[in-house]
């Protein structure tokens, strides 16, 4: 298997540095994802919570952050 770390030059962070940042937005999708399960039951708990969060995180994600955006969006 070969590493490749173009991806982190691209964005210019160290290894640790990307872990964190993935490791984070990893954990907040996870709380949006468990908050949009209780809200597929319960319409009145967490109205926006998942909608708000997944926002802000693609705005961090295409921000500074991630300078190359595979999508194209």
């Amino acid at each position: 298997m070969k590493i490749e770390i173009s991806h982190l030059r691209d964005n210019d962070v160290t290894y640790f540095q990307h872990m964190k940042r993935a490791v984070g937005w990893s954990a907040r999708l996870g709380a949006a994802g468990a908050a949009l399960l209780i809200h597929s039951f319960f319409p009145f708990i967490f109205t926006h919570y998942a909608s708000s969060s997944i926002f802000k995180i693609n705005k961090e994600m295409v921000g500074a952050s991630c300078k190359k955006n595979p999508s194209g969006v």
